[in-house]
């Protein structure tokens, strides 16, 4: 990095000065510093900081306006800060920002000039007054950042933060309210377009996963997470020995969410394929009496301990469908048109998804389609009877197209001649 030769203006003069004072100190021992004086020295740094961070952005805000770093071909004077500095590009970028910033903000600019403003304080505050309404009196305005300024006095920017939520019933009460709820209605509304699941089996008997929620509905799961998990029901659970700590930890909260889903009733829950979205395992009846350790196997393809096919099975929140056991009825002929759910569960068994030759659309996102058409005499029985994926199922009512059915079980779709 090259310096300059002979700093000339005053800021330049200032920052060699301070940082030729400061490398006077690099390698100086602080141990025989008091407890007071290392308290104000190290409040005294913090201030410091603060000074340094508003001139550093007040300079780069300069850069760019000067767009120092175009000689060399830098994109941008934030990308060329970066690589002079070797300093990320985000907090590049963020340095010249909050420079920008602080030239319309100079309430803000002083208090850190002064060392009064932590910089997470200052992005706070300019973030606040900046959500205040567009056509909110100037006056009104500077009223707000003055008020936020002096609350920093006292409070860090978490608070400062929260503060600033409801700064407008400071400085416009009667403008509040409505403010605040549009507020709340655009978060809201981006809350929604963020909401996110993702799950990944890892292969091993566990699934990770990431999601983003809206707040309300957020604040709803946590507490029926911490209701499965607080003290007093996991001692009714386990027992009043069971030595569970009073806050959840992420290992007892995931716990919860584990027993929250099998809480959940399949009655409570639309349908999926004309079946309740219930978990369907094959297990033999051997294995459900204890006789024999094989694994169970879930509708989703997914295998499962023998121990917990049978606590699945006894807990009832799961319907096991028991090979060699007494089975329900799977055979009605003529009696009624539709499938039964007996007969929805036993074709996914049987089929394992839509039916149709190289489709992978699994069993709960299929429908059931008699072979022979009902109208024309075909009986509502197994075989008669089918998985389809949406698409198949409306080629295969197409009178344009010829189903042919193979051996495999598979059926495919020809377009007539």
């Amino acid at each position: 990095m090259t310096a300059i030769a002979a700093p000339r203006h005053r800021v330049s003069v200032a920052v060699a000065h301070a940082h030729t004072e400061l490398e006077a100190v690099a390698d100086a021992s602080v141990w025989s510093m008091d407890a007071a004086e290392t308290a104000s020295t190290l409040v005294e740094l913090t201030r410091l900081e603060a000074q340094v961070a508003e001139l550093r952005s007040r300079v780069a805000a300069h850069a760019d306006e000067l767009q120092v770093g175009q000689e060399v071909g830098a994109t941008s004077t934030a990308n060329w800060l970066a690589h002079t500095v070797k300093e990320t590009r985000p907090g590049a970028a963020r340095t010249v920002r909050l420079g920008y910033d602080l030239a319309t903000h100079d309430l803000v600019r002083a208090a850190l000039a002064h060392g009064d403003l932590r910089v997470e304080q200052a992005q706070v505050i300019i973030r606040a007054v900046k959500a205040l309404p567009e056509d909110l009196d100037p006056d009104l305005v500077i009223r707000a950042e003055g008020h936020l300024v002096a609350a920093a006095q006292e409070h860090d920017a978490h608070t400062l933060r929260i503060l600033g939520r409801r700064l407008l019933e400071v400085v416009a009460p009667e403008l509040a309210d409505a403010h605040e709820a549009d507020l709340l209605e655009r978060e809201e509304a981006k809350a929604a377009q963020a909401t996110r699941l993702t799950m990944t089996d890892d292969g091993h008997g566990k699934t990770h996963g990431r999601f983003t929620l809206p707040t309300a509905q957020a604040a709803r799961l946590k507490k029926m997470l911490l209701a499965i998990a607080a003290p007093k029901h996991q001692a009714a659970t386990h027992g009043a020995g069971a030595g569970v700590e009073r806050r959840p930890g992420p290992e007892r909260l995931g716990r919860a969410l584990a027993e929250l889903i099998e809480r959940i009733t399949a009655k409570h829950l639309p349908k999926v394929g004309g079946t309740d979205a219930t978990i369907v395992v094959t297990i033999d009846l051997d294995t459900l009496t204890g006789k024999l350790a094989k694994a169970g196997v879930l509708d989703t393809g997914d295998r499962i301990s023998p121990r917990e096919a049978r606590r699945l099975a006894c807990t009832a929140r799961i319907i096991p469908v028991v090979l060699d056991g007494k089975s329900q009825v799977l055979d009605v002929g003529r009696a009624r048109r539709l499938f039964t759910k007996a007969q929805l569960l036993a074709m996914t068994l049987r089929d394992g998804g839509c039916a149709a030759d190289g489709c992978d659309w699994p069993p709960w996102m299929c429908h059931a389609h008699h072979w022979q058409r009902w109208t024309d005499g075909g009986p509502t029985d197994l075989h008669n009877g089918g998985l389809l994926c949406p698409r198949h199922h409306a080629r295969a009512h197409d009178p344009t197209y010829e189903t042919t059915h193979h051996p495999t079980g598979k059926v495919s779709f020809h377009r007539r001649t």
